[in-house]
This record gives structure tokens, sequence and C-alpha cells, in this order.
């Protein structure tokens, strides 16, 4: 059994240590939102945060992380949705397909929380994650008008 800080509440999770952390958050949490791509931290899919960085979760293995870590999923991005991210991913139409878009929006929103106002390469380097849909422009529009909404 393993204890986890998710989305600000500890979780019992029962399950053997090295389970990924992506199914413990989806069979034992019930946060379904962060979804399953490719299972080898290819793809980005699974995206989540730990203390405040994006982290593969397919490939965490759940002895990994500690108690006292913060984990946040797309449900505990923001209470009503309107993180600067989610907003811009709305008024633009980011997703087309939108399976790989909550593994976005979390690289997106670490992006952010790091580099408030990123570059272009600052993008290209942090927004790793694979859509097959190919909405890869309308990710950057996306995060250069969160960017810019959060300094107006």
């Amino acid at each position: 059994m393993a204890k986890l800080n998710i989305n600000g509440q500890v979780v019992d999770v029962q399950a053997a240590d090295d389970t990924p952390l992506l199914w413990a958050l989806r069979e034992q949490a019930g946060l379904t939102g962060t979804k399953y791509g490719c299972g080898i931290a290819a793809c980005g899919a699974c995206t989540v945060h730990i203390d405040g960085q994006a982290v593969r979760s397919c490939a965490m293995p759940l002895s990994a992380v500690t108690p006292d870590q913060k984990i946040v999923t797309i449900e505990g991005l923001s209470p009503n949705g309107m993180h600067p991210i989610q907003v811009a991913w709305r008024d633009l139409d980011v997703p087309q397909c939108g399976y790989c878009q909550s593994g976005m929006i979390m690289a997106a929103a670490a992006l952010l929380a790091e580099k408030p106002n990123p570059t272009d390469e600052d993008i290209d380097n942090a927004m790793t994650n694979i859509c097959r849909c190919g909405t890869y422009n309308r990710v950057r529009a996306g995060i250069k008008q969160a960017a810019a909404n959060r300094q107006g």
C-alpha cells in the first residue's frame, strides 16, 4: 500500500511498488483524465505534475513517488477549469480528437509555471508530447495566448 498526495488529498493506493503511477491514478484514485498512450514515456498522454514538474506517469513506478510529493492531474489543475492554458485551449479550439490534450495541457502548464513568457524555442523544447492529429500550431498559439493573458 502506498500513500499519495493527489490533487491536495492523501489517497491510499493498493498496488505493487512497480505499478506505474498512471494505473494508480486511473484505477485506484478514479482519475481517468490522465490517458494511457504508449506505456514507454514517449507520447506524453499520461503527463501529470509531481512537485510542479511535468512527468510521464506511465513510466513512473509507485516506488519512486513519496507521500510528501504533490501530484497534480488534469482534474486538479484548476477547480473550475479556468487555468489560463485551459481557457486558451477552449478559445482557440486547440484539440481535434482530444485524446492527448490532457497531457498537452499539463506539459504546457508546467512550461508556463517555469517560463511565464516562453519563446518558440522554449515551447519546442518543453512540448515533446505527441499529437496524432497534428494540432501543434494551435498548441503553440494556445501557450502564447495563455502567457499573454497571464501577463495582461
